[in-house]
């Protein structure tokens, strides 16, 4: 008897050897609060808590991973398709949970930290992310990279954002004009961008001048506000990104001829998707930015890299 009770005892220590080397090993990992997280060292289940993030892992060929997305998670087309875990500011702690992810992408400044405090209680690691500005999105991206096993891919998007953005800035360092301009991110009421922005960044990258450049990070404006400024060019684009409110608002500035983007009909809608959030494609959106201010620079982006973003005027 006792030698059966051994042997079994052996078989059990033998079958533990042959397991452990197939056990997931945990890693350490620090996020954009600072804070340190235990990790599996291989992700396979992640929850995006931003259509920034969601998008973002897809350019980095890792949206098979997704098995949960926020509202809004709309590119690409796949994105549609995963289920939904509430607004990135109204999060479902409990379907969250019930997806048994690996690991959860947040924002650091746009979720609600008692969420993701809810989320860590229920042994979920919550990662955050600060993708501010370009050289933070590169971060982001590369960060992603490491964190979700492709490291290559990763740096091989953040290598082409720089690529693409030292080739606009060479482009608007030839510019002959630096026009005044007033970027509409909500009509009702009329909400603006200040400097702490990532938009910001781009009117100036674009070689314009953003008129709302206060402290503040959203100003609001009344339409006179606006007349006084006097503005080169507005573009209009709404978190809804409804195009027919879109187009009632060209409308409804029209009505103020004496603006000078009025009068020489330089008001265009923006596309909301592309503009408000913080992902690879901003590039994409800086090249929109350079055409509509630069439009003497036109010739010089027709690399095809360029060539699908072509926006258009307003015609109402």
């Amino acid at each position: 008897m006792q030698q059966i009770i051994l042997c079994i005892a052996r078989l059990v220590i033998f079958c533990t050897m042959l397991f452990l080397p197939f056990q997931a090993q945990a890693r350490t990992v620090t996020d954009e609060l600072g804070r340190e997280l235990e990790l599996p060292e291989k992700i396979e289940r992640v929850v995006s808590l931003a259509p920034s993030i969601t998008e973002s892992m897809f350019c980095i060929d890792q949206g098979h991973k997704l098995v949960g997305v926020t509202k809004y998670s709309d590119y690409p087309e796949q994105a549609k398709n995963i289920p939904s875990v509430g607004s990135y500011i109204n999060l479902n702690a409990e379907r969250i949970v019930s997806l048994q992810p690996d690991l959860c992408l947040a924002t650091k400044d746009g979720n609600p930290y008692q969420t993701i405090q809810q989320l860590e209680r229920a042994g979920i690691p919550v990662f955050a992310l600060d993708p501010r500005d370009l050289p933070a999105i590169m971060y982001t991206i590369e960060k992603l990279g490491q964190l979700l096993g492709a490291v290559e891919r990763a740096e091989q998007v953040a290598a082409g954002m720089r690529q693409e953005l030292n080739e606009l800035q060479d482009i608007v360092s030839r510019a002959d004009t630096k026009p005044r301009v007033f970027f509409q991110i909500g009509i009702s009421p009329i909400v603006s961008v200040g400097k702490d922005t990532f938009i910001h960044e781009l009117i100036t990258l674009a070689g314009g001048v953003n008129i709302a450049a206060a402290d503040i990070q959203y100003p609001r404006y009344s339409r006179e506000d606006v007349l006084i400024f006097n503005p080169d060019i507005i573009l209009i684009n709404s978190m809804s990104n409804e195009q027919e409110l879109i187009q009632a608002e060209i409308t409804n500035w029209r009505d103020f001829p004496r603006i000078d983007a009025v009068r020489t009909g330089r008001i265009y809608p923006l596309d909301a998707a592309l503009f408000n959030r913080p992902t690879p494609r901003l590039t994409k959106a800086l090249c929109i930015l350079v055409r509509l201010f630069h439009p003497e620079c036109a010739g010089e982006l027709e690399n095809p890299c360029w060539s699908a973003m072509r926006p258009g005027p307003a015609d109402g």
